[in-house]
């Protein structure tokens, strides 16, 4: 379970996030939902301990990011916006790799390695150099590294970007198979049929801030509105405005 706690980040005079707080609980997909520059990826990147927060707290299974950030670090894996891997490795050298770094003894990382390589259907490039690799068959690999570990909370910035539609396809599989096996899994997207497909519940962010939050009839309800869409319209204050009060922040 993963619950933020009155995050606040700043760069420079530009407030990213102002006091988000919310929970994301095990056996769900939460939806970090909003527009380019509403502050999800500086909030996700806080929670997977990659940014101190200037005030507030998170909490990973109960474990600090700013008191033992090495605890919540155990306790997540991570699919990070534009996540690049290692053109040198294989797919499978790169899941090997990530599960050396997580500790893990080389007969259970080479057998986790061919766990998640069967079950993200990777055989047919998992021993392949990852340069040449198209977007999808890094995103697998990538998503591989991050799940090496058994993590029960998996966070994913923009996981669909640039991917095609089978690739998504595999993706929403995927998280659907995590969720089933009680995982909490929190993503971040501007995507709202991504959203509509897999959401249990969303933590809508606007200018750095949470202006709605809970299931999907919900936050329909909240805005008066029978689509998402027009319901994320609405709580815009009736324009996804870029960085509105954010300055641009991610």
């Amino acid at each position: 379970m993963l619950e933020a706690r009155g995050l606040f980040k700043s760069f420079g005079a530009v407030a990213a996030v102002r006091g988000v707080s919310f929970s994301a609980r095990n056996g769900q997909i939460t939806g970090l939902l909003g527009p380019n520059g509403a502050g999800k990826s500086t909030t996700l990147r806080m929670l997977y301990t990659v940014l101190k927060p200037d005030a507030g707290d998170a909490l990973i299974d109960g474990s600090s990011v700013t008191a033992d950030p090495l605890a919540a670090r155990r306790a997540i894996g991570v699919l990070s916006h534009g996540a690049g891997v290692y053109n040198n490795l294989t797919a499978r050298e790169n899941i090997m790799y990530f599960g050396e770094l997580h500790g893990l003894g080389k007969s259970d990382r080479e057998a986790r390695a061919a766990e998640l390589i069967e079950q993200l259907e990777m055989q047919d490039f998992a021993d392949r150099l990852a340069k040449g690799f198209s977007q999808g068959q890094k995103l697998k690999t990538a998503l591989a590294r991050a799940l090496v570990h058994r993590p029960r909370n998996v966070l994913l910035d923009e996981p669909t970007n640039g991917l095609d539609v089978m690739a998504v396809r595999n993706l929403r599989k995927l998280l659907g198979q995590l969720r089933d096996a009680g995982h909490c899994v929190l993503f971040s997207s501007h995507v709202m049929q991504e959203v509509e497909q897999l959401c249990d519940e969303v933590v809508v962010i606007a200018g750095g801030e949470v202006v709605a939050a809970g299931g999907l009839a919900e936050i329909r309800a909240r805005a008066g509105n029978a689509q998402l869409e027009d319901a994320f319209v609405h709580l815009m204050g009736g324009e996804a405005s870029q960085g509105k009060n954010g300055g641009g922040a991610r």
